[in-house]
């Protein structure tokens, strides 16, 4: 299971007035911000866009300025793949060292939307033992108890992390995981494409049309 919340994009004005800057065409750039203070691109700017990420990395440099920020609640053994991409993103995440006892633990902590059903019983039975733990490090204070909770922490366990990145590191993701095994990886690229302009720009960057 994969959330994404508060995704939104900025620096798009910037990133194609900088793009223009090469060849001096300031004076075509059409694009404004509209009613409800988007910044909408025109036709002009939108096909010096596409273009420009139909060239190649060389030429579609303005990708790097238009940057990206969302909040991503994640198993552990999601943002451990996640953790591939360390150019261009900054993560700052939930405290397991500090707050995983702070809380209840219970299943909806956990994903588990691909288990059978005799293994999601045997799931909540050792969660709520990671949960009598809890409960007995935040009376006594025991370390070992703390130790406890920490290595017996299942890869499953949701993590939330705010994370910045920009369009042409979106690109590299989206590439390269659209097709991969974890459906985590499908929902993150599909919320991807909900970022403005990111379906034209990544479909000049392929070649395609990304319906």
């Amino acid at each position: 299971m994969l959330t994404v919340e508060r995704a939104g994009a900025m620096n798009l004005e910037n990133a194609m007035r900088g793009a223009r800057n090469p060849m001096n065409s300031w004076a075509r750039s059409d694009s404004g911000y509209n009613a409800a203070g988007e910044y909408v691109l025109g036709p002009n700017d939108l096909d010096l866009a596409l273009r420009l990420c139909a060239s190649g990395s060389d030429h579609r440099k303005f990708l790097r300025q238009i940057f990206v920020s969302l909040d991503v609640t994640a198993p552990l053994y999601w943002w451990k793949e996640f953790d591939t991409y360390k150019v261009g993103t900054v993560a700052n995440s939930t405290s397991t060292m500090h707050k995983l006892h702070a809380k209840p633990l219970e299943l909806s902590d956990f994903s588990t939307d691909h288990l059978t059903p005799a293994s999601l019983e045997a799931f909540r039975r050792y969660v709520d033992y990671l949960e009598t733990v809890r409960r007995r490090y935040v009376a006594d204070n025991d370390k070992a108890d703390w130790y406890d909770l920490i290595q017996l922490l299942p890869s499953s366990y949701h993590q939330m992390r705010t994370v910045t990145l920009n369009y042409e590191v979106l690109a590299s993701i989206y590439f390269a995981r659209r097709s991969h095994k974890l459906d985590e990886w499908h929902t993150f690229c599909d919320e991807l494409l909900a970022l403005p302009y990111a379906r034209q720009l990544l479909g000049a960057i392929g070649g395609e049309t990304i319906p």
